[in-house]
């Protein structure tokens, strides 16, 4: 699905009182920057800024890849936030959303960009900023996956001001049923850990795989990109 402004909108610490601002802005290069300024003097070392899908009707089935893959051909060095939920958090009186869990993966990117790939085990669940135990949640239900967000915070304090990422796709990556058979290998994974992995690091063993936003009935297909250049 190519870059649309209408897609996505602001979700900045302002609902909380703060300073912050976001933009997502496609590019002429096929590419959306997330920009704005992150401020943290307002509410004392806390801030963030985001942006976040705008639909509330979709629901985007990526059960059948082992995780996400973000191309990111530029950024700098500040550290993201990557962020899903499998609900539409009802409304309050005032209009603003009441607070729900969020699946994130942080993660930062050389000045010279990287593709990224984290598998669904990297995502964890945080509620207001703050990561809860897995054991208290439901799982993350990846077969309707209902908002994808980017974020950038202040980890409190320990980044602020300007900031801007170059996004060239998000798109599944994968096989969930290979990369479970992975994890029982006799080989350097059997202990079941995965990490992230950029591109060219192991692709053979681990396998890409692309994803739209509603999944096709047949995830070995080559699909399009979730957010990408695509047409």
């Amino acid at each position: 699905r190519p870059w649309t402004p209408s897609d996505w909108t602001a979700s900045d610490d302002r609902v909380r009182g703060g300073a912050s601002h976001s933009y997502l802005t496609p590019t002429p290069y096929n590419t959306a920057r997330f920009h704005g300024t992150l401020d943290i003097t307002t509410l004392g070392g806390a801030g963030f800024a985001s942006q976040r899908t705008t639909t509330t009707t979709r629901e985007w089935d990526l059960s059948a890849f082992a995780g996400l893959e973000v191309h990111v051909p530029r950024a700098d060095q500040k550290r993201y936030t990557l962020t899903l939920k499998d609900e539409i958090p009802p409304t309050r009186p005032d209009g603003r959303e009441q607070s729900s869990v969020s699946w994130e993966v942080d993660f930062t990117v050389p000045e010279a960009g990287a593709r990224l790939r984290f598998a669904w085990e990297e995502f964890r669940p945080t509620y207001r900023g703050r990561e809860v135990e897995r054991e208290k949640v439901a799982p993350l239900d990846l077969e309707r996956v209902r908002r994808v967000g980017i974020m950038v915070r202040s980890f409190f304090g320990e980044q602020a001001g300007a900031f801007e990422m170059v996004v060239e796709s998000i798109r599944g990556w994968g096989s969930r049923k290979e990369e479970m058979r992975m994890r029982y290998r006799d080989d350097d994974d059997a202990d079941g850990s995965v990490s992230a992995r950029t591109e060219g690091e192991d692709n053979e063993k681990w396998g890409v795989g692309e994803a739209q936003w509603m999944a096709s009935p047949r995830p070995w297909d080559r699909l399009r990109a979730m957010f990408c250049c695509g047409v």
